[in-house]
């Protein structure tokens, strides 16, 4: 679903040496006052601002792989903790996840699908697209609402919870639509609205912007 995807950060060296030299992803633009990281299939770009920014968002990675990504992450950076356990299995996605910060914040989310396999070793190709992203509008339902009429589902429901976390998206890929104030997990993060921009697949472009406003449009060639 994730074509590419734009977030905002106030440190802007010490995540493109994350990225590219911590985690050894391919840097794919260098700019001034931005870079982009390609991630599988998404091509991810970290852009600067004075605010300091922080986001949720989570990889795919092959479900064969997640141990052995669990221990090549774990040499890198540290592995937060929650309920005095490093990692955690979804059975609503058959999937198993572990979380870590990177030097802005975010709290990134390696998900590990248990139906699908990589063999090799660990490489640029062990992270396969970004699967989730956070979205934290001022208004849920509105936001939530404006994504269904855009062909973007909910998975499990008919109605966004305004006080819980949503998932919109179709297979292995989601927006979690989430209020303010609502703890990230696997953190000890309250959920904040920051801006970011995100073009799918399909041809649209989706958009909060700095006041929480959600925006859905279809994208400029």
């Amino acid at each position: 679903m994730f074509k590419s995807v734009m977030f905002y950060t106030d440190r802007l060296a010490a995540m493109r040496r994350f990225y590219g030299n911590i985690l050894e992803l391919e840097i794919t633009e260098r700019l001034e006052d931005r870079f982009t990281v390609r991630i599988g299939e998404t091509e991810v770009t970290f852009v600067a601002t004075d605010r300091p920014a922080f986001y949720h968002f989570a990889i795919n990675i092959p479900g064969n792989q997640f141990t052995m990504l669990k221990y090549w992450v774990k040499d890198r950076v540290p592995l937060n903790w929650d309920g005095g356990v490093d990692e955690v299995y979804f059975r609503n996605f058959d999937a198993d996840s572990m979380y870590f910060e990177d030097p802005a914040g975010n709290i990134v989310e390696l998900i590990g699908r248990r139906k699908k396999d990589l063999f090799g070793d660990v490489s640029q190709a062990s992270f396969l697209n970004v699967s989730e992203v956070g979205i934290v509008p001022r208004d849920v339902a509105k936001a939530g609402g404006d994504l269904m009429k855009a062909g973007i589902p909910l998975r499990g429901g008919t109605e966004v919870d305004p006080h819980n976390l949503n998932f919109l998206g179709r297979g292995e890929t989601f927006f979690v639509v989430v209020p303010e104030g609502r703890r990230w997990y696997f953190s000890k993060k309250d959920a904040e609205s920051h801006p970011l921009k995100a073009a799918l697949d399909d041809g649209l472009a989706v958009q909060l912007d700095d006041d929480g406003t959600l925006t859905v449009s279809e994208q400029e060639d």
